[in-house]
């Protein structure tokens, strides 16, 4: 499978996708142990958004570190939602605020990918169009860290060394995991 990771973000261009202005974090990463609780959180929000979409909904999934059983994770729900065009945001946005979701992220550049945050609880909301690459990646990820320990133990690892260190934006964080997402993904590659 062709690697479909993000671009790594300059801060000029985190300022150019960012709604508003971003936050800036300048501290270290709180990374939790894994909660069982999130995937239930996730059902819960699940429902919520496909309540408002309704068939809209082409796909919603749970992604990123919350969705591995035993991995550390930044306490944020991060989920996966496929509308038919996410660059048509007539047909999503306002109902997503009326159930809490701000739109953050606007990239139109990159699979026109929009990300909304809520805050309670905490959540990173994806949205790209329909058979989306980035949303197949996403997914793969997801499966293959809960499929392969080392991987899982390797990813980890990575995770709790860089949240060591202090970044200025929380991206930069997400940046700096990108080499060993690439690696994971290349030996993903060899086994597939």
């Amino acid at each position: 499978m062709k690697k479909l990771l993000h671009m790594n973000h300059n801060h000029e261009y985190l300022k150019k996708v960012t709604i508003g202005i971003p936050k800036k974090h300048n501290a270290t990463i709180y990374l939790s142990e894994y909660d069982p609780n999130w995937p239930l959180v996730y059902k819960q929000l699940s429902k919520e958004i496909q309540s408002v979409l309704q068939e809209k909904v082409i796909l919603i999934e749970h992604v990123g570190s919350t969705s591995v059983p035993g991995l550390c994770a930044k306490p944020i729900i991060d989920i996966l939602l496929e509308v038919e065009n996410s660059a048509d945001e007539n047909q999503y946005v306002s109902k997503l605020e009326s159930i809490g979701y701000v739109l953050k992220i606007r990239e139109p550049d990159w699979y026109q990918h929009r990300c909304f945050k809520h805050f309670d609880p905490e959540v990173n909301l994806h949205v790209f169009s329909k058979d989306c690459k980035e949303s197949k990646r996403m997914i793969w990820f997801r499966n293959h860290l809960r499929n392969n320990e080392a991987d899982r133990t390797l990813y980890a690892n990575t995770k709790r060394e860089l949240a060591l260190r202090k970044w200025e934006y929380i991206q930069d964080y997400a940046d700096a995991k990108s080499r060993v997402v690439s690696n994971i993904m290349s030996h993903m590659e060899v086994l597939s």
